[in-house]
């Protein structure tokens, strides 16, 4: 049996919301980072850095959200949510998944350091409006390479939507503005994908599960 580990609203969702697309059986294992759950030995014999996701199979463990998406879609291949046959399609995946972890997360990243995951003596305040800078010039390139595509592969749902949708999920949290209609329309239709739902539904009932047990 797979398990993944998360905790709502963080990077984990990729990885349930990857194992929905695919229709996979999983067991979800609620790491409490508001508890310091994610830092205590036992998750971090599952990974060593102390973050989520992680999955977890048949006794081995894979760590970094990309490496999970791609994992899980190499059990269900034929359902080709990340190409394996064409090489320049593939490139074009490993291009857009890059993108989505260097140029559009990265901002966000460092927006979330330096407000609350960073101690408080190693944040930086003026960094933060360089970064949403920096996000902005992420979204036009973004903006550009979707141009009037369904998805950043053409009209077919992949991984690489999953990680460019969670980063504009992310920063519509944080109050960026998304000022592109294409960019606009494309959250409209990542956003109610039913895989999706099914993925936010399992993270917050075991969140809700474990309040109830504490």
């Amino acid at each position: 049996m797979l398990k993944i580990y998360g905790y709502p609203n963080t990077r984990s969702l990729r990885a349930t919301w990857m194992a929905e697309e695919l229709g996979l059986d999983y067991a979800y294992q609620l790491v409490d980072l508001m508890q310091g759950d994610a830092r205590k030995p036992d998750y971090l014999s599952v990974n060593p850095a102390g973050k989520v996701p992680a999955l977890e199979s048949e006794g081995a463990f894979i760590a970094e959200s990309l490496a999970i998406i791609n994992f899980l879609a190499g059990l269900k291949p034929d359902m080709e949510l990340v190409p394996f046959s064409s090489t320049y399609r593939r490139a074009r995946y490993d291009q857009w998944c890059s993108f989505a972890l260097t140029e559009l997360e990265q901002p966000l990243w460092t927006i979330s350091k330096h407000k609350f995951a960073l101690p408080k003596e190693r944040r930086c305040a003026p960094i933060i409006e360089t970064a949403a800078w920096e996000y902005q010039q992420a979204l036009a390139l973004f903006s550009e390479g979707l141009a009037e595509h369904d998805f950043i592969l053409g009209e077919q749902f992949s991984g690489a939507d999953i990680l460019l949708a969670h980063g504009l999920f992310w920063g519509m949290a944080f109050k960026q503005p998304i000022e592109q209609e294409n960019l606009r329309a494309y959250i409209g239709r990542a956003g109610v994908r039913p895989a999706l739902a099914a993925a936010r539904a399992r993270e917050e009932a075991a969140k809700a599960q474990e309040s109830a047990q504490a």
